[in-house]
């Protein structure tokens, strides 16, 4: 049986409004909850923002059962990888070990903001050497690290949960996946390629989890549906490699501004139909994934999608 989880998409509501929907997801019997960690929103009509481990700290504390992921979380610019390990300690202690650290190699869009976006090659140099700090401080080692990018004279993560906070890699390609499968204990991908869960297996991952995330906007008038899916997600199918060097919230909209209605709508479900929604789910379970978060897209519809996906959604994918 696939674990279903939940999105908390920073970029779409408020920190109590997250925290609220959150609460929500728990009782409505969701597996799990995942949190976008993001500076700026892709777009501005998604209109928010917050810092998500200050979110992930309140819902650690407010939900008793689900599990908990940053997804993703970059560990090269904007936050220093050694701290990443501690926060993620910090949040495994909050939740009793419900914690799994969701780690990828950014976006220009978030971590500009505290220097210059280095070239692709630089970033993934990056990304190896936090993947190297982050593994051992997590584990409850004492870390001297000196790399090309990084310098980690001493380091000791003190508050830890009983087991260490596992951590998944977000994979794209050869060189994401063969990273994925050394340091990670899972890996996550946002498309529904059976080719990268090949390439994960291959370099050693066969057997571990496999962290997808399938967008949706539910409700009752499909018209409505795809005209909020184009105002805020019509960025969607640019592709990562896009997505990756765009600077800001600007640069998405003059990107996407001829993006229609109809083309939003063929690579995410939208309205009432039930059918529709758990087809896309079904993509990523003949993929491979082992565990799918849906992203209801539009803040303000998470009370309503919530309710209807505890009796309409979430009986149809337990069934896949």
């Amino acid at each position: 049986m696939v674990s279903v989880g939940y999105t908390l998409m920073c970029e779409q509501a408020g920190p109590k409004h997250l925290v609220d929907h959150a609460v929500r997801a728990e009782a409505a019997g969701f597996d799990q909850l995942v949190v976008s960690d993001h500076y700026y929103p892709w777009l501005d009509s998604q209109g928010h923002s917050p810092y998500a481990w200050s979110v992930l700290g309140a819902v650690a504390h407010t939900t008793s059962r689900v599990g908990l992921m940053s997804f993703v979380t970059c560990p090269i610019r904007r936050y220093h990888p050694a701290v990443v390990a501690q926060k993620a300690s910090t949040v495994g202690v909050l939740s009793d070990g419900r914690f799994t650290l969701g780690l990828g190699a950014g976006e220009n869009l978030n971590e500009h903001v505290v220097g210059g976006w280095p070239h692709v090659q630089q970033r993934h140099e990056m990304f190896e050497e936090a993947l190297q700090i982050i593994r051992p401080l997590l584990n409850g080692e004492t870390l001297t690290f000196s790399g090309n990018h990084f310098d980690v004279p001493d380091a000791y993560v003190w508050d830890r949960p009983d087991t260490p906070v596992p951590m998944a890699v977000a994979a794209s390609g050869p060189q994401s996946a063969t990273l994925a499968a050394e340091y990670g204990d899972g890996m996550i991908s946002t498309e529904p390629d059976r080719r990268i869960i090949q390439l994960y297996d291959d370099a050693g991952g066969a057997g571990r989890p496999r962290y997808g995330q399938v967008a949706i906007c539910y409700g009752p008038d499909e018209a409505e549906c795809r005209k909020i899916v184009r105002d805020q997600f019509r960025w969607f199918g640019m592709g990562w490699k896009v997505n990756a060097e765009l600077p800001g919230p600007e640069s998405f909209a003059a990107a996407t501004q001829f993006v229609r209605e109809e083309d939003v709508a063929e690579g995410i479900p939208c309205g009432p139909d039930v059918d529709r929604h758990v087809e896309a789910f079904r993509a990523f379970v003949d993929a491979g994934f082992t565990h799918l978060a849906v992203l209801q897209v539009g803040g303000e519809s998470q009370p309503m999608f919530l309710d209807w996906a505890q009796e309409h959604l979430l009986p149809r994918l337990r069934e896949l």
